[in-house]
């Protein structure tokens, strides 16, 4: 019998901890669905800035790209419109939603995948939720220009 509870009591811990928080599912059904990536800033800077987002393109490239979140199975894609400075279609993601406890907020994390699934370059990105809304999102992350950490700032709005 003894037996029997044991083995009851691992179960429920490991159901238990293979959940997501409310506040984290939450998060994931509101990013559900189509995006567009509005505007590309900097802040904490000063000067002109121009970078090349997520080992991709040129940040100028990811103004007007459309996200598409799929949350019932955590894959999506983002796509970039071709022109001369750019390198147009689709990419595609596997993505979540974690709370990171190191700065009290949520972050969306994503990596590129192939049309099967697999991971195509072994990098993986995260970036700060600030607004998430159904109608709007704020994303931001840090990157360093001479030793001096300044805020790359991602401003979406919802399509449907």
């Amino acid at each position: 019998m003894n037996k029997y509870f044991f083995l009851l009591i691992a179960l429920l811990m490991l159901v238990s901890s293979c959940s997501i928080s409310k506040a984290v599912q939450e998060k994931r059904n509101l990013l559900s669905g189509t995006w567009t990536l509005e505007d590309v800033s900097y802040e904490n800077g000063t000067g002109n800035f121009k970078s090349v987002i997520f080992n991709d393109a040129d940040d100028i490239c990811f103004e007007g790209s459309d996200w598409f979140f799929r949350d019932n199975n955590s894959t999506g894609r983002y796509t970039i419109a071709s022109s001369s400075l750019c390198t147009g279609g689709d990419r595609f993601i596997r993505w979540s939603v974690v709370d990171s406890p190191e700065n009290y907020s949520s972050q969306l994390q994503f990596k590129r995948i192939d049309e099967k699934n697999k991971d195509v370059n072994g990098l993986g990105y995260r970036l700060n939720i600030t607004t998430l809304t159904a109608e709007t999102m704020v994303l931001k992350s840090n990157a360093t220009v001479d030793g001096k950490v300044i805020n790359i700032v991602y401003k979406f709005n919802k399509k449907s």
